[in-house]
């Protein structure tokens, strides 16, 4: 989590040193116009800054996974910047527009424009670029309209996944707007500057990001395909567990990484954790468990059948239990328990269990008498302790209570999958306690 904070915040403050060395918050001119046209500058390129990198991020590299911790710790960077995008176009627009109203009601009055003297005339490209600077206010005005309304409706948890998935692509297009009305309405002297190198290149790689969503090549490249080979319903828990025997193109995950699965294409895809090691001697199988928490995920087990082709893409994701410390202790909230269950399964494979102690806690507020005797089938198999904690109530697990259970606590590593809110209040906990806050990993499974 710290990184994606740092990354963040470093960006947001180089993008601000850099356009300081070419402008100035405070401009020598005074009056309210000097000042408007300096913050107008100065919120444009924070705002275009954040959304390049936004839809750099969008397209899922796989080159940056490592380096933040997983596609999941990627994607709440990438909606950091929206947010952070939003704002700062917002607070442009109020700049821009509001003053337009306030002349227009005679609540302010707009000063004369200066009569370019000898020598003074722009140049080629600037003159081209002003004869166009109408037009990029205008399109640039209706581009933010609507990515303010999509940016709000990705954020709004109660709009549908699937139209979410859909309207989300349409930021692209807005996005290649915003490009062109930067261009032209950007300070001309600026790109001759630092900051307008480095907005040059956001740019770039924010237009080619935008073609390659628009395109839909993303995870193209890391798309295979597999056939439902069984399904098995535990109504009490409301999940379905899916085996897919995958394509011989599919190159393999690791424990605790997820794959994003697609079984109707008017849906989209959704992210789900692999619930298997992977096994390539064994019939390249993986294994995928649901939870019924939309309308799509909950009409699966009547709309899915053995035979059905599903097409993965992945694996992503970085919550894989590497570390070097003597002990681990792991948290499965709910469907949370879905990585722990591949990690089990790989750990079992070749009857070679983890030599170091592992807890494994399982707080759920249901529970399948069916699910729990394969969890603890699983657990004992792979020399795991299991610690059951089964409510109406759920969420009966804390620091406390796992500190009493693991008198070790403070020389292990923890792994959290579950409700975010539930994971950070008991990192909390438990750094408060005395756990280095690095042993604390948590995967961050929201995808908008």
């Amino acid at each position: 989590m710290k990184r994606i904070v740092w990354t963040f915040w470093i960006f947001v403050l180089a993008l601000s040193v850099l356009w300081l060395f070419a402008d100035t918050l405070w401009p020598a001119q005074p009056g309210y116009f000097a000042l408007r046209t300096a913050w107008i500058q100065y919120s444009g390129v924070l705002a275009i800054g954040a959304m390049s990198l936004a839809m750099v991020l969008a397209t899922r590299p796989k080159w940056l996974e490592q380096g933040f911790n997983g596609l999941d710790k990627m994607y709440r960077l990438h909606k950091w910047l929206g947010i952070a995008a939003l704002a700062t176009a917002t607070a442009h627009w109020l700049l821009a527009q509001g003053t337009k109203w306030a002349v227009g009601w005679g609540w302010l009055t707009r000063p004369g424009r200066r009569a370019r003297g000898a020598g003074e005339s722009a140049g080629g490209v600037e003159s081209i670029l002003r004869d166009w600077r109408g037009l990029a206010e205008s399109v640039g005005e209706w581009a933010f309209y609507i990515a303010a309304v999509l940016l709000v409706l990705a954020l709004v948890r109660r709009f549908p996944y699937r139209l979410f998935a859909k309207t989300h692509h349409w930021l692209a297009v807005a996005y290649l707007v915003l490009v062109f009305h930067s261009v032209v309405l950007v300070k001309f002297a600026y790109w001759a500057q630092p900051v307008g190198w480095a907005l040059a290149v956001l740019l770039a790689s924010g237009t080619f990001s935008a073609a390659y969503v628009l395109l839909g090549r993303v995870g193209a490249r890391r798309t295979s395909h597999g056939l439902i080979e069984s399904l098995q319903t535990y109504p009490a828990l409301n999940v379905l567990e899916t085996t897919l025997r995958m394509d011989a193109d599919w190159p393999g995950h690791r424990t605790g990484q997820f794959a994003f699965a697609t079984s109707d294409a008017r849906e989209g895809a959704h992210p789900y954790t692999i619930a298997s090691a992977w096994e390539p001697e064994n019939g390249r199988r993986i294994t995928l468990i649901t939870k019924a928490l939309g309308d799509h995920t909950r009409r699966l087990p009547e709309r899915l059948r053995v035979n059905d082709r599903v097409k993965i893409e992945g694996p992503y994701g970085c919550f894989t239990f590497d570390d070097d410390r003597p002990r681990q202790i792991w948290i499965g909230a709910g469907i949370g328990i879905t990585p722990f269950i591949a990690r089990m399964k790989y750990l079992a494979r070749d009857g070679k269990p983890d030599p170091r102690p592992i807890d494994l806690f399982h707080p759920t507020s249901t529970v399948d008498p069916l699910a729990i005797e394969k969890l603890r089938a699983d657990s004992v198999a792979a020399g795991v302790t299991l610690h059951l904690f089964a409510s109406p109530q759920g969420g009966l697990l804390t620091g406390e209570h796992l500190r009493a259970v693991v008198p070790g606590w403070r020389e292990a590593s923890v792994w959290f999958c579950g409700p975010a809110a539930f994971g950070r209040d008991l990192c909390a906990d438990l750094v408060a306690a005395g756990l280095p806050r690095e042993a604390f990993h948590q995967e961050l499974f929201e995808m908008r």
